[in-house]
């Protein structure tokens, strides 16, 4: 039996099941991956928001971590929530002699608007993240927040894209979930020295949009993982995460997650 690459997931946990750790894994098992994780922070969440969030400290995070990579070959992974100055400086201090690929999702603000990235860890963000990151997935809040400006034309999303390119991360995906637009959703992929290439897909008519931007980049860290080129890796999460919200539902209150299970 041919075995399943092996996924890192380093993110918090969402406690309603939508989004974080528990997206992350759900998507990795279902492109063919074996995931593992490492809990960067507690949420007490649903569909409505986050009521709380719980650190449980940067050496615990590291320790996780260190203990992870010590006991599996790990093939790709990728980064979500890591909420605080101090999380980000221990997992960018161990991931900085990896191997493998790295996708960094720059997670902010949830979906019901709640903080998940500290004010004061913006800057440990960029110092410490982004530089080790083969892929940076922002959407258009993230970006802007990166780049220092806003958005409103193609126009100014190639200028945030090379803004945030020379912050150091080897290829940039600006997520365009967030762009008006009532019948394609474009993602705009920029790699230094190449002109931006636009990734369209359709827009999905859905309210279950919680876990989407977690979604994505688990399961462009599994494409890569399974051998595959980015710009291949992240059209194939495209088509992935566009059929999980074609075929989602809402198990609860709020704001629905994907359906991670779709075939």
């Amino acid at each position: 039996m041919l075995q399943p690459p092996n996924i890192l997931t380093v993110a918090g946990s969402d406690s309603g099941g939508g989004a974080g750790i528990q997206a992350d894994l759900k998507t990795i098992a279902a492109l063919g991956g074996y995931g593992m994780s490492v809990i960067t922070a507690l949420t007490a969440q649903n569909g409505l928001g986050v009521t709380d969030i719980h650190d449980p400290g940067a050496d615990f995070v590291a320790r996780q971590l260190t203990t992870v990579l010590e006991g599996f070959p790990v093939a790709a992974a990728k980064t979500g929530m890591l909420f605080s100055a101090g999380t980000i400086a221990c997992v960018a201090d161990v991931l900085r002699t990896r191997s493998f690929p790295l996708v960094v999702d720059p997670v902010s603000v949830s979906q019901s608007g709640s903080l998940l990235l500290r004010e004061d860890a913006v800057e440990a963000l960029k110092t410490h993240m982004l530089p080790l990151a083969d892929l940076l997935t922002p959407n258009r809040p993230e970006a802007a927040m990166l780049a220092g400006m806003d958005m409103d034309s193609a126009e100014d999303i190639a200028a945030a894209g090379k803004r945030i390119l020379d912050l150091g991360p080897k290829a940039v995906l600006i997520k365009g979930g967030h762009f008006a637009s009532p019948v394609t959703v474009t993602d705009w992929l920029f790699v230094p020295g190449e002109d931006p290439v636009p990734l369209r897909h359709a827009r999905v008519d859905s309210t279950n949009t919680h876990g989407t931007g977690c979604t994505l980049s688990a399961a462009i860290a599994t494409g890569l993982a399974h051998g595959l080129p980015l710009r291949v890796a992240a059209t194939k999460a495209q088509e992935y995460l566009n059929l999980a919200l074609r075929r989602s539902y809402n198990p609860g209150k709020g704001i629905g997650p994907l359906n991670h299970m779709a075939k």
